[in-house]
This record gives C-alpha cells, sequence and structure tokens, in this order.
C-alpha cells in the first residue's frame, strides 16, 4: 500500500495492536509519532521501525493528562511536522464485575479510553479540517457492541462512547475532508489474553466462526487503508473485525 506521506499519531502504540498500526502506517511511507504511557516501550517500538529517529518517535504521555497530551502533541509537531492523521488507541481492561468496580476505576478507565479521544481529536481534528485532509481512527471493540463481555463494564461502557463520539466527530469534520472512523477487533491475540485463563481462552476460541484468533496485523492493515486517500467515503463507520463472532 502507497499513499501520500503524512504524519501519524498512535496512542497506546507501546507494544500491541497499537505498535502494529504504528508498523503498517510506517510501511506505508508516514512518518510516525508513538505515544504511551510506558515511554522506554515507545521509544523502543519507535526505534525498531526508524533507528535513526527521523520518521518514527516515540514519545512518553499519560492520555488521561489534558496537559500533557497536549504538550506531546507539541513534540510531534516539532520532530516530524503537523499530524494529519490520528489513532486513538490508548486503552485501559480491567476485567471485573460490575458489582465490584469502584468509581475511581470507573473514571480511570473512561479517562483512559473515552475522554481521551475527545481531548486529542479536539487537539489535533481542527489542523486537519483548515488543511482539507485528515483521518481518524477510533479503537472500539466488540464488548462496546455487546456488553462487558470478558472486559469490565466500565471498559464497554468507554468503547461504547468512543462508537457515539466517532459519529459525532464525523459529521462536524465531513465537509472538510478528515473522515472519523471506528474499529471493532474482538477475538484478536494481544497481550491483553496473556492474563486469561487457558480454558476461558479454550471455549472463547470455540466461539468464532472462521477458528482461529485474529492477528493484531490484521487489525492493523485494516486501520491502515482507513487512513489512506482511498478510503475517502467512508466515515462515521464502525467497522467490525471479528472473525465473525459478531455479524450484522
Amino acid at each position: 500500500m502507497t499513499d501520500t506521506s503524512r504524519v501519524a499519531v498512535v496512542t497506546g502504540a507501546g507494544r500491541g495492536l497499537g505498535a502494529a498500526i504504528a508498523t503498517d502506517l510506517h510501511a506505508g511511507g508516514h512518518r510516525v509519532a508513538l505515544l504511551d504511557l510506558d515511554g522506554e516501550a515507545a521509544t523502543a517500538a519507535a526505534k525498531a521501525l526508524d533507528p535513526a529517529g527521523e520518521s518514527a518517535v516515540g514519545v512518553a504521555v499519560d492520555v488521561r493528562d489534558p496537559a500533557a497530551l497536549r504538550d506531546a502533541f507539541d513534540q510531534v509537531r516539532s520532530s516530524l511536522g503537523v499530524p494529519e492523521i490520528l489513532v486513538n488507541n490508548a486503552g485501559r481492561t480491567v476485567p471485573r464485575p460490575v458489582w465490584d468496580i469502584d468509581l475511581d476505576e470507573w473514571d480511570d478507565v473512561l479517562a483512559t479510553n473515552l475522554r481521551s479521544v475527545l481531548i486529542a481529536t479536539r487537539e489535533l481534528a481542527p489542523a486537519m479540517r483548515d488543511r482539507g485532509w485528515g483521518r481518524v481512527v477510533n479503537m472500539a471493540s466488540l464488548a462496546g457492541q455487546q456488553g462487558g463481555l470478558v472486559a469490565g463494564a466500565h471498559y464497554a461502557a468507554s468503547k461504547a462512547g468512543i462508537l457515539v463520539l466517532t459519529k459525532i466527530f464525523a459529521k462536524e469534520l465531513a465537509a472538510a475532508g478528515v473522515t472519523v472512523n471506528a474499529v471493532a477487533p474482538a477475538a484478536v491475540r494481544t497481550p491483553v489474553m496473556d492474563a486469561m485463563d487457558p480454558g476461558q481462552l479454550e471455549r472463547s476460541l470455540a466461539t468464532i466462526p472462521v477458528g482461529r484468533l485474529g492477528r493484531a496485523d490484521e487489525v492493523a492493515a485494516l486501520v491502515g487503508f482507513l487512513c489512506t486517500e482511498a478510503a475517502g467515503y467512508i466515515t462515521g463507520a464502525t467497522v467490525d473485525i471479528n472473525g465473525g463472532v459478531f455479524m450484522r
């Protein structure tokens, strides 16, 4: 896949899906900023893409902190240029029964997963609108479509909120050439699954029509496509990638 070289920002890019998405965008010719709470992981992932640091940089940031996020974007502008692609991927997953979630944990999960999408998009999308081109992709989840599933209610609620926020921003920005879409993965092999009970994982695998778990690079390729010129007529959409677990 080739496309005009742009500056892309991926949050939660130190590992897992975020790192895979950053890798795909970089392979597509983009300059990529990898943001993560774990600055060392973000830097290591960026160096793996470009040891010289000219087309990939890692930035340590807590997406729950609006001021820190704005400072991180300033670093990106200084090192790579003005971002025209934003992938809101940062997230926190806490499997816990709804009855056992304390309010501080609820607020923290929503601040990480949902509020950060609002802040990051409001910070970067105006410049995209002014330039007449931009791509925003928000990472949702099957949990936000069907309920908590394995993840906690706060995680599911945050991902459901992302679906609505995606539509709102899509309507606001469509006329300016900026698309905003959500991607809803499920049954994808990520580091989060390492903590799952093997028996539970096996039972989950049996419910997947394609008969296997998804791969991070498959999700990344979908996100990468939504960031291309060819995807300019897709906006406000939630694109499922779940092996047939949820069909509609």
